[in-house]
């Protein structure tokens, strides 16, 4: 069940980010933070699963979120 929980609370999360980024309306902030949450959902969703792979894209993504952030502040 934590699996399934981390699996579509990353991939909701994703989602949302990618609309609020996209729609350059000025909630990059959130939508970095969210890009960030996902990442982590994802990762831990992808070390329990063993998705070597996926959770190497992970961090990629999570650093992505942190820059994000970091610029629009």
């Amino acid at each position: 069940m934590v699996k399934r929980v981390l699996e579509w609370f990353g991939v909701v999360t994703a989602i949302i980010y990618s609309m609020l980024v996209a729609s350059n309306t000025g909630n990059e902030v959130l939508g970095f933070s969210l890009l960030f949450l996902s990442a982590i959902a994802i990762g831990i969703w992808a070390f329990l699963c063993r998705h070597y792979g996926i959770l190497l894209l992970q961090f990629f993504y999570a650093s992505a979120g942190v820059i994000g952030m970091l610029r629009w502040l």
